[in-house]
């Protein structure tokens, strides 16, 4: 459970939300929803006890599984089964129990008789843990997320952003949390993995908190909206599903509109016939209280909301390059004796649109790295053309420097621009006054994304490498780059999940990985998208 008193959230001088009262209870299923900056994802870190409220309090009562945008706990040398299981401790047991194991068989007499003992007490606390049949509902879980059985195998650390996630994912839904924060949950999953986390979340018993612009797994699981306005800088719960949301949100607004233009009426009217009294002695005082009557009626009026901000979006004209800027042959990387993919030729034209498919783990953002000069390949080369200038959009923000402010990390991708030109185009952005001299540690996943797509912007590349370049934005802000991406006049490589992104693309070329087959682009590949 969760119980939040007079909650305010600011950042620098900027108030994100102030007397903030609710209570999540077991049952309680609530879809966070704002556009992109409101302070969704700052409000579940101080939930979850990652931050702290600028006042007020939150008390939290139970377990508390939360998932972050950017999920970077846990030991890098800690095996995915392992990170997952330990969410109720059965990791660390099942691995004690095999070396317990092992140690009764290759030893004799007393240290025989003492590794018995250990093995029984070790299975008593295992059994008291849940046993086998927990272990089983740990792998079903991993298995419905699309994470397959050598992920399962592997160190953290050898993991992709994506199978990262999912693995976090998995070890929250395991974890019998009785409140869950999930922000993004659908981030990186397949299609089928999207719909079964749809059923398990429609059947959770605890208390639930999602963000997410998934607009189905919204509809279809939450019984309540708390909706985040940025420009009133309050919440406004709802206690109904989500199609009844919507339509009570716009009747609100209405209603809001209408008192406020009646009120303002009936103030005019009271200031007028005060100020011509005013002009009286003898009724001098009748006019104050007119005016006293007219400023109650305005200040007791809700706030009006306005129309949310857009980031406008707009890909500069490329850099003249060759009719070849980038080439790559024979491509293969392994981790330890898991190999990725092998012997991958591409070759990216002048202008070209090419997508990469695959299964997850299949290799599409270790190539992204590769072909942008961030990893190396085992073997093969990465063949610069004439003229060549990459962009590249990193699904894990990895190429922003957290500890620098926004306006330094624009600055530090465009060295050529003043300091004026930069917050012009960090404007167009969304980050306009103090915005600029935040952290970039500090902002939301979509807030990032913007970032790294206005150090994109002003960097004139002919080639952008994208991965994932739609995850954690608004719909406003989601159509604003596929209308850019569809102008843009350079060449662009896209791994994504998002077919609605791909299609935008209108691609001539697709990349299958990780066999590296290459093939023209048609409409039999689109139903892939999702899957992959």
């Amino acid at each position: 459970m969760l119980i939040v008193k007079d909650l305010e959230i600011t950042i620098g001088a900027r108030t994100l939300m102030s007397e903030v009262n609710f209570r999540v209870a077991a049952g309680d299923k609530i879809g966070l929803v704002g556009r992109n900056g409101a302070g969704k994802t700052t409000l579940t870190k101080i939930l979850a006890g990652d931050g702290i409220p600028s006042a007020g309090s939150v008390d939290r009562i139970g377990e508390i599984g939360y998932l972050p945008q950017d999920p970077r706990t846990g030991d890098p040398e800690e095996l995915a089964r392992d990170r997952i299981l330990n969410a109720r401790g059965l990791g660390d047991l099942l691995r004690q129990l095999g070396a317990s194991a092992e140690a009764m068989s290759s030893s004799t007499g007393s240290e025989a008789e003492a590794a018995m003992k250990k093995y029984s007490k070790l299975e008593e606390r295992f059994q008291a843990a849940g046993g086998y049949s927990a272990e089983a509902q740990g792998a079903a879980i991993a298995s419905n997320l699309g994470i397959e059985e050598r992920i399962l195998s592997q160190p953290l650390k050898t993991l992709s952003g994506g199978q990262r996630r999912r693995v976090e994912l998995a070890r929250i839904l395991f974890s019998s949390a009785e409140t869950m924060l999930l922000d993004e949950p659908t981030n990186h999953l397949d299609a089928d993995s999207v719909v079964w986390l749809r059923d398990f979340l429609r059947s959770y018993q605890g208390g639930l908190i999602v963000i997410s612009h998934d607009i189905d797994l919204v509809e279809t699981t939450v019984n309540r909206v708390f909706y985040l306005d940025a420009n009133r800088q309050v919440i406004d719960i709802y206690n109904m599903g989500w199609k009844s949301y919507l339509k009570q949100r716009e009747s609100d607004e209405e209603r809001r509109k209408r008192e406020r233009a009646n009120a303002e009426k009936k103030a005019a009217t009271l200031t007028l016939q005060a100020a011509k009294f005013g002009a009286k002695a003898t009724k001098a005082v009748a006019a104050q209280q007119m005016a006293r009557r007219a400023q109650k009626l305005l200040d007791d009026l809700e706030d009006v909301g306005q129309a949310d901000r857009v980031a406008k979006i707009r890909f500069p004209d490329p850099a003249p390059c060759g009719k070849t800027p980038l080439m790559a042959s024979g491509l293969s990387k392994s981790y330890g004796s898991l190999e990725i993919f092998t012997a991958v030729d591409l070759a990216i034209d002048r202008g070209s649109k090419v997508v990469i498919i695959g299964l997850n783990g299949a290799g599409k953002t270790t190539l992204l790295r590769m072909l942008a000069g961030i990893d190396k390949p085992d073997t093969g080369q990465i063949e610069p053309g004439h003229g060549l200038k990459i962009g590249y959009y990193a699904q894990e923000h990895e190429t922003l420097d957290v500890n620098r402010t926004v306006l330094e990390n624009m600055q530090r991708s465009a060295p050529h621009l003043g300091d004026v030109d930069a917050r012009k185009v960090l404007g167009s952005f969304l980050f306009s006054g103090d915005d600029v001299n935040k952290k970039a540690a500090v902002l939301s996943g979509g807030e990032k994304t913007r970032l790294a797509l206005a150090s994109l912007v002003v960097s004139s590349a002919n080639v952008l490498l994208l991965d994932e370049p739609t995850n954690n934005l608004d719909p406003a802000s989601r159509k604003e780059i596929l209308n850019a991406l569809a102008s843009f006049t350079g060449a662009v490589v896209l791994v994504s999940h998002d077919e609605g992104a791909v299609l935008a693309l209108n691609p001539e070329r697709v990349l299958i990985l990780p066999d590296g087959t290459e093939d023209h682009w048609s409409d039999q590949y689109a139903d892939l998208i999702s899957l992959s």
